[in-house]
């Protein structure tokens, strides 16, 4: 009898959810009543209260939800894939479809940031850093492999990270002009090959152009201390 209360107790709450969604992100969070929610569901909207105290828990829990569902996409993508680069390219192929597929989430987290500014970290940050570590551990893994140079595992994947982040929103903004496949190949490409000719002397440039800043970020460490040294 428990367990048939809470499986009800949680097939409800995803109702709620999966109702909430698309009002919050038509109607913009403050302009949605529950009670919308709750008429469209066909429930009182004492029955919201029961599971969400207040508009911002059930507006933030549909944004949690949302990127549940993310995870759970990217991860059956790639789940058969034990190559690491078919991996990574799985998982941005995903994502990329996901939202493309869901495109009120792409609205709530626009909207959480403009509403809850009191928050320190909105939800789809604080559930990529939640869900960073297996990605992590492929790029370490793709690095001693030596299919990747020997270079900060959090920089690749900041990079990648951000890239992904700015290319959901262009595509909700302006519409993909590619397909997922074509975005995910571009992307792959650009990041693993570059844009620089390796013939035309263009990467020798930017080695030297990264040790000139290197030794004058050096240079002006020395002086600093010095002139500390001479304070004393």
């Amino acid at each position: 009898m428990i367990a048939k209360n809470a499986d009800l107790k949680a097939r409800r709450r995803e109702e709620i959810l999966s109702m909430a969604t698309p009002i919050f992100a038509e109607r913009g969070y403050q302009r949605t009543d529950l009670q919308v929610v709750a008429d469209r569901l066909k429930v009182g909207k004492g029955t919201l209260y029961r599971y969400f105290p207040t508009k911002r828990a059930l507006f933030l829990a549909a944004v949690r939800r949302g990127m549940q569902c993310l995870t759970a996409y990217v991860d059956g993508a790639v789940k058969d894939l034990s190559d690491p680069l078919e991996q990574i390219a799985g998982g941005i192929r995903a994502y990329l479809e996901f939202f493309q597929a869901n495109p009120y989430l792409v609205e709530l987290i626009i909207q959480e940031r403009a509403e809850f500014k009191d928050r320190s970290k909105p939800t789809y940050f604080e559930h990529r850093d939640a869900n960073v570590g297996r990605w992590k551990d492929l790029i370490r893994r793709m690095i001693a492999a030596g299919q990747i140079r020997d270079i900060s595992v959090e920089r690749v994947h900041e990079v990648i990270g951000n890239l992904l982040y700015g290319t959901m929103f262009a595509n909700y903004f302006l519409g993909a002009t590619k397909s997922h496949e074509m975005q995910t190949e571009d992307i792959l490409d650009i990041v693993l090959h570059g844009i620089l000719n390796p013939e035309s002397g263009g990467s020798k440039a930017v080695t030297k152009r990264k040790s000139t800043r290197n030794q004058i970020s050096s240079d002006r460490k020395i002086k600093e201390k010095m002139r500390g040294i001479s304070l004393e």
